[in-house]
């Protein structure tokens, strides 16, 4: 048995995005299309052992709309969060769409204090009996994620034949959460070397706490902050970003969240061997053939059931 799984790279970019608003810089006004980077975010997608496509979003920024459409995203099965900054969680109620199209609700992984702030920016989804109009908003279930342990393994998150194992990192003094992706226990020996998983989404670091390290060990494709060429307070510079994945060993290890000041066809080509810079859009792994035509005939699905939506339901959800 096999569980065909990709891993999308939906955004790079730091908060601001790339290009910046009202800058001129050659990364700015670059033609290259690895310089027009939205907020960082990622897609899983798979197939779980019963045939049926899933899809686990990493964070839902502001810029999800639009990379939701340029990737053709019909579902959300569930959303992992990394913290609790806006260019992490301002996009979540673009999610009652997904809502909508699968006819279900849609669960949510975080820590206590993320799950706090999502509660006082979306209020109007978690006390939708407050509203003053019956409105269509988001259906979510918001599940806690306990800290991770000072040592050991922190308690996995078993999705559909895909494992999510939370681990700690620091943005900062802010305790964020890396996620290690990998296949079930009952797959994991049949994954090939090319198969990006067992992977880490490593965003918003500054530190590596020393309880980590371990759980780095063997993967097969490193996801790492590299915020830019400079020094910074809460993020990993490139050089920081290359030392760590250089001790941690990835088969590869892609850079994320860059500001304008990392241009990609300068920087790229200079980085040590297996270490790249990600850029938007950019895909790891497949789905296969019959993966691709399984996913296209749930979207067929989908579609004929929300034509079937009378009118009335179709204005519910405007």
């Amino acid at each position: 048995m096999s569980l065909p799984a990709r891993f999308i790279f939906l955004g790079t970019g730091t908060s601001g995005g790339v290009p910046l608003i009202a800058c001129r810089c050659a990364t700015c006004t670059s033609a290259d299309p690895r310089d027009t980077r939205s907020r960082t975010a990622a897609a899983i997608e798979w197939i779980d052992p019963r045939g049926t496509p899933r899809c686990v979003l990493i964070d839902a920024g502001p810029d999800l709309h639009a990379q939701a459409l340029r990737h053709d995203l019909w579902r959300c099965d569930a959303i992992l969060f990394t913290h609790n900054h806006v260019d992490h969680i301002f996009g979540l109620d673009e999610v009652r769409r997904f809502n909508a199209v699968m006819q279900a609700p849609i669960d949510l992984y975080a820590e206590g204090y993320v799950l706090d702030s999502l509660r006082r920016v979306y209020k109007h989804i978690f006390d939708k009996d407050a509203n003053v109009n019956d409105s269509f908003v988001a259906t979510l279930i918001a599940h806690e994620v306990p800290p991770p342990p000072d040592r050991g393994a922190a308690q996995a998150i078993e999705l559909f034949g895909m494992r999510f194992m939370p681990i700690r990192l620091y943005h900062g003094r802010l305790p964020v959460l890396g996620w290690r992706i990998e296949k079930g226990p009952e797959l994991r020996d049949q994954t090939p070397a090319s198969d990006p998983f067992p992977l880490a989404y490593c965003t918003d670091v500054s530190s590596i706490p020393p309880e980590t390290w371990p759980l780095l060990e063997g993967l097969h494709t490193l996801v790492l902050d590299a915020l830019r060429i400079r020094k910074h307070p809460t993020h990993f510079a490139l050089d920081q970003s290359i030392d760590a994945a250089l001790r941690i060993g990835a088969g590869q290890t892609w850079f994320v969240h860059m500001s304008h000041e990392i241009t990609h066809a300068a920087i790229d080509p200079e980085l040590p061997e297996g270490l790249s810079l990600a850029h938007d859009g950019l895909t790891l792994g497949s789905l296969g053939e019959s993966g691709e035509r399984s996913l296209a005939e749930a979207k067929a699905r989908m579609s004929a059931a929300m034509q079937r939506l009378d009118p009335g339901a179709i204005r519910a959800q405007a």
